[in-house]
């Protein structure tokens, strides 16, 4: 099986397994109990803050650990959104991307629906980018949240997020991003890009399924989603998952010290695989910005199949890759993110991703590009019968 849809998620690395193993064993204090095993699980969390912290460039009181990307997404933008609007009545608009995850999307459209907020959607370009022009027109003096994802899911298009954020604080308004794609491949020091908030997911990078971060700057006041006992400094109640704290610390280090010579060699991988779909398979239109992609993601459109069919035929070639975002994996309905590109509808649903880990090596792809090939045609020929 050669496995092309790491975006979807990764195998967790022996490094991480070893780290997190005493606290699923021996250790398995809860961090908040005033006894030596609780006092050994409060130390393990507090160093996996740590090492959060010094990977993202912040402090530790900065980090929240969260169940993953998408409760890291929702305590962003419904968090920042409805604390702001506490203090100023008036703060009761949204912009987002006309392509961010659904996390982010159904966070923005839930503060619609049930608090009133505005939701002003900033469209893209042909290739999948947020231009600094359009998000200005999108801001408002009554923009409480401005979230745009750090690097698409379905076809890996990078955004300006330091020019996106630099116009964001001309207006005070405060700026997250959606880094779960891009975490490990792209730098992350939140002070760089200039970012409020950055939400990271543990099984993108190597850890379990399960864990994630929300970096919060500072003072920046957040609304909790789940209340209780006042765990993560009052932002999300609930034991905290030691274990899993651990593990994403760990990938998350792992993958930061790796981060530039991984990019650099699956950058060239990914470059050679486009190539060669593009070459040999007619009529293949790649998706997303050309170059201003994550080395990990290559997506394409083959009008004239479909992409479930091609999905099935390549798995029957020992290719896993999949349609796009595993979580609108079922659905009949093309795709919104190649929609809001100006593809139609029937070409949007042909689409095909193929996403990368670090290990992925030159042979195997060429091996699935050869598969392709061969799994358009077939399902191009079925169609023409």
């Amino acid at each position: 099986m050669i496995f092309l849809d790491a975006a979807a998620t990764t195998p967790v690395r022996k490094e991480v397994l070893e780290a997190m193993w005493p606290y699923l064993t021996g250790e398995f204090g809860n961090p908040s109990s005033h006894h030596g095993l609780g006092e050994a699980a409060a130390n393990a969390l507090s160093a996996a803050r740590a090492t959060v912290a010094k990977a993202i460039g912040c402090r530790s009181g900065e980090i929240t650990f969260t169940s993953g990307g998408t409760e890291a997404d929702n305590l962003a933008v419904k968090g920042i959104a409805l604390a702001r609007r506490a203090r100023d009545a008036a703060l009761n608009r949204i912009a987002i991307s006309a392509i961010e995850h659904p996390a982010v999307e159904e966070s923005a459209r839930y503060l619609e629906r049930v608090h009133g907020f505005v939701v002003d959607v900033v469209p893209v370009d042909s290739d999948g980018t947020v231009t600094p022009e359009a998000f200005r027109s999108a801001l408002r003096p009554e923009t409480a949240l401005a979230s745009i994802m750090y690097a698409n899911n379905e076809i890996g298009t990078v955004q300006p997020v330091r020019q996106l954020s630099e116009v964001s604080a001309e207006y005070g308004v405060p700026f997250h991003t959606d880094a779960v794609q891009a975490a490990g491949w792209l730098p992350i020091d939140a002070k760089e890009l200039g970012v409020d908030a950055m939400s990271i997911s543990g099984h993108k990078l190597g850890a379990p399924k399960g864990s994630g971060v929300l970096y919060a700057k500072g003072r920046l006041r957040l609304e909790p989603l789940v209340h209780g006992g006042g765990q993560e400094r009052g932002r999300r109640s609930g034991t905290e998952n030691v274990a899993g704290a651990v593990s994403l610390a760990t990938a998350l280090a792992i993958a930061t010290s790796e981060q530039s010579e991984r990019a650099g060699r699956v950058s060239q991988l990914r470059d050679a695989f486009i190539r060669t779909i593009l070459e040999t398979v007619p009529g293949a239109l790649l998706t997303g910005h050309p170059s201003q992609r994550l080395p990990s993601i290559a997506s394409f459109c083959f009008p004239g199949t479909s992409g479930e069919s091609v999905l099935l035929e390549l798995e029957r070639f020992g290719v896993v890759c999949s349609s796009g975002s595993a979580c609108a994996a079922g659905s009949d309905a093309p795709s919104p993110v190649l929609t809001a590109l100006g593809i139609e509808a029937e070409v949007a649903q042909t689409a095909v991703r193929f996403s990368f880990d670090s290990t992925v090596t030159a042979v195997e792809l060429e091996q699935a590009a050869d598969a392709v090939a061969a799994a358009v045609g077939s399902v191009q020929g079925l169609g023409k019968r």
